[in-house]
This record gives C-alpha cells, sequence and structure tokens, in this order.
C-alpha cells in the first residue's frame, strides 16, 4: 500500500488543527442547514442575542464581519423574523439590532445542534481527553479574541 502523499504538511500541527477544524465546521454547517441556517448567521444570532440591542457597526467589528456582510447575514435573518433592526435609543442615527422570540427559540435549537455536531466532532476521545484538547486549545488560540 502506497503512503499517504504530502507526510511533511501532513505532520504539521497546523495542518492537523486546519483538517480538525473544516471538518467540525462541516459537521456544524450540516447541522444548521437542517435548521435553514447558515453558520454566519448562527454566530450572528448569539452576538445579537448577548449584546442586544447592539448598534449594527458594533455588531460587526464583535463577530469581525465586514459590514457589507453583516447587511445581507442580517437582511437574511430579518427576513426569517429572527431580529429586528429599529433605531438605536443611545443614538437614533444607528440602528440597534435584537432578537424576536422567533430568534430566540430558533438559537435555542441551533445551539443545541451545534453542541451535538461538536459532540459528534470529539466522539474518539474520552471525557478527560475532550477537556485536555479543549484546554490545550484554548492556549494556542490565546484567550483574547
Amino acid at each position: 500500500m502506497a503512503e499517504a502523499p504530502l507526510p511533511a504538511i501532513r505532520s504539521l500541527p497546523s495542518w492537523l488543527l486546519g483538517r480538525a477544524a473544516a471538518r467540525g465546521r462541516e459537521l456544524v454547517a450540516q447541522e444548521l442547514a437542517a435548521e435553514g441556517l447558515k453558520m454566519w448567521h448562527h454566530v450572528v444570532l448569539s452576538a445579537v442575542r448577548d449584546l442586544a440591542p447592539v448598534a449594527q457597526a458594533d455588531l460587526g467589528r464583535g463577530v469581525r464581519l465586514d459590514p457589507k456582510d453583516l447587511v445581507g447575514v442580517l437582511n437574511d435573518l430579518q427576513s426569517a423574523g429572527l431580529v429586528v433592526r429599529e433605531p438605536d435609543p443611545r443614538d437614533r442615527r444607528k440602528n440597534a439590532v435584537s432578537l424576536t422570540e422567533e430568534g430566540a427559540r430558533t438559537l435555542t435549537r441551533c445551539e443545541k445542534v451545534a453542541r451535538e455536531a461538536n459532540d459528534a466532532l470529539l466522539a474518539p476521545l474520552s471525557r478527560a481527553e475532550r477537556d485536555q484538547l479543549m484546554s490545550l486549545l484554548t492556549r494556542i488560540a490565546g484567550t483574547a479574541e
């Protein structure tokens, strides 16, 4: 049997982390698609819940999404009745974004399926190994995001 190509590349931690991340994103994306959403929809819904009411510009900076891309995500979410954009009570020149009740219910479902997808990703690991992996990844990624 032939050896897998690129052994030097495949032995790099960065390559392995990238492959694991890609697999994780794929699993979560499949589950979110079943809810009718994409990854950025989930990220933005979660941030809106945590920050609401949040100025649209602050939301974009908080999730590190380009303003024009954020507008598209918010348009999708607003069309689906998951968020509302209203004048910001602190600065009426800006829009503030908040979750609707349906948005909160949808986010709860998305969080559940995302956890399940992550459990599937980590299924080969014991509980102790999962905890160790999370600790190590947190150190590698750094705590300031």
